[in-house]
């Protein structure tokens, strides 16, 4: 089957399903396969369940429905189908990367832009090689701008994204040592994130650039199809930090927007979002209401109160440049006795013993006392006897239970896997 037939089958569907248990009556049903299942075992439940058509490759079962369609690999047809789809469209595509901060700065991008217009965006954090496609296939003919996160953790994947995105505008959060095993190395984190950067010089696409971010200047080098924000007057869109004690607060076009979001590492998510509402012409008390308004969840930069202890809940992921920018916000915060609880950095190889170790130097450097770290690979820090360790999270349980945690403020951080926010419970 032709992909414009694939295409005119979907448009005739009501969504597209890749997990049977999500499935809604009228879905075109896409049967991926990984290292753990098989989608095509499902496609008759499927069926079964209301799916106008499923997209298999297991050939067994071609004959067994009309509504089955056969096609070499699912997960291609699925990405060929998603950027045939996106050429259909004619309204921009704003693509996002970064080691840190993408989500956060999507929702607030997706909060100024949809104050004024029509927009979709990436739901959750569906960034990879089958979230970006389902996220492109989401995009309705209605809209005015669609926004699409990426996510990597090694080289030439921004680079594929965008083959399959081909977006109009583009921005990098930021450079971090975020997915260090993947890349090879902080070298290869800024080479595999700037390939956004590449996509939109070969396709005179435009740039929105930090000034505040020499790294950010230095990768896009002398590209002059961008538009610039920052603290430098010579920024097209001026925005300074004022402050983060506790909520970030930032000036722009004479007035202060007062965020709901913590630490000073938030503040450039901040700017970029309020920069691209300047440049697509969203009125300055839009952009302030609509930043305002923006509420942080799911574990990410939450601040939550339980009984007489203020929670600084910032639990969805960690690398050690998000730890540390954390952790110098909690040492700038006003309170008068403070807890830091700790969970293991994923996905760093080789480098994870120095990256752990640096962050607890650093913590104890600034933190005195009531430091908790959990996990393997602060387990095996060396560490100062005020400093307690745990391997597991089991271990740290037994000890919070005994303990008594009142009138204090409390950081919690830690990869997704350690799931940390679990401490709240205990508490």
């Amino acid at each position: 089957m032709k992909i414009e037939e694939l295409h005119h089958i979907y448009k005739n569907c009501k969504s597209v399903c890749t997990d049977t248990r999500k499935l809604q009556k009228g879905d075109i049903y896409f049967a991926l396969k990984g290292d753990n299942f098989d989608g095509n075992k499902f496609a008759k439940d499927a069926l079964g369940n209301g799916a106008n058509y499923c997209v298999i490759d297991d050939v067994s079962l071609k004959t067994l429905s009309e509504k089955f369609i056969l096609v070499d690999d699912v997960l291609v047809i699925l990405q060929q189908l998603a950027n045939y789809h996106r050429k259909q469209v004619s309204y921009p595509i704003i693509a996002l990367t970064g080691s840190n901060g993408k989500t956060t700065t999507k929702e607030l991008i997706y909060n100024v832009l949809s104050s004024n217009y029509k927009v979709k965006a990436t739901k959750g954090n569906l960034n990879n090689h089958i979230g970006v496609p389902l996220t492109l296939l989401s995009f309705t003919e209605d809209l005015d701008f669609g926004i699409v996160e990426m996510g990597a953790n090694h080289l030439e994947e921004i680079e594929f994204l965008c083959t399959i995105a081909e977006p109009d505008f583009g921005l990098i959060t930021n450079f971090g040592k975020a997915h260090l095993e993947g890349f090879g190395g902080i070298d290869g984190v800024i080479k595999g994130k700037s390939e956004l950067y590449n996509y939109l010089r070969e396709n005179n696409k435009i740039a929105f650039i930090n000034t505040d971010d020499e790294k950010q200047i230095e990768q896009i080098g002398s590209y002059t199809k961008r538009s610039s924000f920052g603290s430098s007057k010579e920024s097209d869109c001026v925005i300074s930090f004022e402050s983060a004690n506790t909520f970030v607060h930032v000036s722009y076009d004479n007035a202060i927007i007062e965020s709901k979001l913590i630490g000073n590492y938030n503040y450039s998510n901040i700017a970029v979002a309020i920069a691209i509402g300047e440049y697509f012409e969203v009125p300055s008390p839009k952009i302030k209401n609509a930043i305002e308004a923006y509420q942080p969840d799911n574990n990410r930069s939450e601040i939550t109160n339980i009984k007489t202890n203020k929670i600084i809940l910032d639990a969805y992921n960690a690398n050690p440049t998000s730890m540390l920018a954390a952790l110098n916000y909690f040492k700038q915060l006003e309170a008068d006795k403070k807890y830091i609880f700790l969970g293991d950095m994923f996905e760093l190889g080789a480098y994870a013993k120095v990256e752990h170790q640096a962050i607890v130097d650093f913590a104890e450097a600034n933190f005195k006392k009531n430091i908790y770290l959990v996990g393997e690979n602060f387990y095996n820090t060396k560490t100062n006897p005020s400093t307690y360790t745990y391997l597991s999270f089991e271990d740290l349980e037994k000890t919070l239970k005994e303990a008594s945690i009142n009138n204090s403020t409390l950081l919690i951080k830690g990869s997704r896997g350690m799931a940390l926010e679990r401490v709240l419970d205990i508490l």
